[in-house]
């Protein structure tokens, strides 16, 4: 096991390098001015497009390009967004918190509500339960994560009015952040709200996350539900737990104690599939929401043919798919212990 760790550890380098030169590679479809615009940061800089061209190698064979690149980006220089108005590096420091807060709002619901659905299912097999729980898990899995976002904001927002339309914050509690007293631990306002003790200011935060996390829900959950329902189905015919009937235990000490535990183990794998999945809702429903997250600003630097951002994005998006990887395959073999790593 612990070779397998190394092993994976020392692949995810070698795995992030040849991303960059795949996103990199792309750039070569640009012209050089094009290329160049990727580093503009004022006016006077425009007006040097040329100075540009030549101190980044621009006009340079595409290893010689690369490793200018390279050597910038490991200094944090991943070029000037338009669309944030700021370095890309910057950006991706301001925005990644809103993200990572409202992707384990979302995440943790997504494989509780779907363990819990896709075991009640199995258990009704046939019964109305199942067909109702079936007929919605290909409703909502269906259905774009764009659509039920729109969906949720026109009757939650539009018409009751429940809940926030837009933002990650009310405007009143937003001068609690320039506050000097309060400190930034994580950039996660719940959380760094909560640390200062400032509640309201929480819980205002909540309030914000409980649309745009619910549309991440209902449109993820459905996979948990399908994989676990099939899972348990499985195990339920197996030996051991026929076995176990036979022994007199209870039929919930055998469903959940001995069925259910091990009808969980592939949900770790399709927990970072939705886990990764959910990159690309997220895009989609922070940018309905106006939620200040990666999402919506990678959506913004596309409409805006902001290059530097869209390559910030996909090489962010690229590098946490290649981690979310790894630490699946480790949890795997933790816990599994038939699994074993060569």
């Amino acid at each position: 096991m612990l070779t397998f760790i190394v092993k994976r550890l020392i692949q995810l380098p070698l795995v992030m390098l040849a991303l960059t030169v795949l996103i990199v590679g792309l750039l070569q479809f640009l012209t050089p001015e094009e290329r160049a615009a990727a580093y503009i940061t004022s006016d006077a800089q425009a007006r040097n497009i040329d100075k540009i061209i030549r101190d980044r190698g621009l006009d340079q064979p595409f290893p010689v390009q690369y490793g200018k690149w390279l050597g910038a980006a490991v200094k944090g220089d991943l070029g000037y967004s338009k669309a944030s108005n700021e370095p890309v590096i910057d950006t991706i420091r301001e925005r990644l918190p809103a993200t990572a807060e409202l992707a384990i709002v979302a995440a943790i619901p997504i494989i509780l509500v779907g363990v819990w659905l896709g075991t009640l299912s199995a258990l009704r097999k046939d019964r109305f339960v199942d067909q109702f729980l079936r007929v919605f898990s290909v409703i909502s899995y269906s259905i774009p994560t764009f659509v039920m976002g729109i969906v949720l904001l026109v009757v939650f927002y539009g018409f009751l009015g429940w809940f926030p339309g837009n933002g990650n914050l009310s405007v009143i509690n937003q001068f609690a952040l320039t506050d000097p007293s309060f400190h930034r631990y994580t950039g996660m306002i719940t959380v760094d709200a909560l640390l200062n003790g400032k509640f309201d200011v929480a819980l205002d935060a909540l309030h914000h996350l409980v649309l745009p996390a619910l549309t991440l829900i209902i449109t993820s959950s459905a996979l948990i539900l399908k994989v676990m329902r099939g899972q348990m189905l499985e195990v339920l015919q197996s030996d051991y737990v026929r076995t176990a009937r036979a022994k007199g235990l209870s039929e919930r000490t055998v469903n959940l104690k001995h069925a259910r535990r091990n009808a969980l183990l592939p949900i770790v794998t399709f927990g970072g599939f939705v886990f990764i999945s959910m990159l690309g809702g997220v895009l989609f429903t922070e940018t309905i929401f106006g939620y200040p997250g990666i999402g919506e600003w990678g959506g913004t630097a596309a409409l805006r043919f902001d290059v530097p951002g869209v390559i910030g994005f996909a090489l962010l998006n690229a590098v946490i798919v290649v981690i979310v990887n790894t630490l699946t395959d480790i949890l795997y073999g933790v816990v599994d212990p038939r699994v074993r790593f060569g």
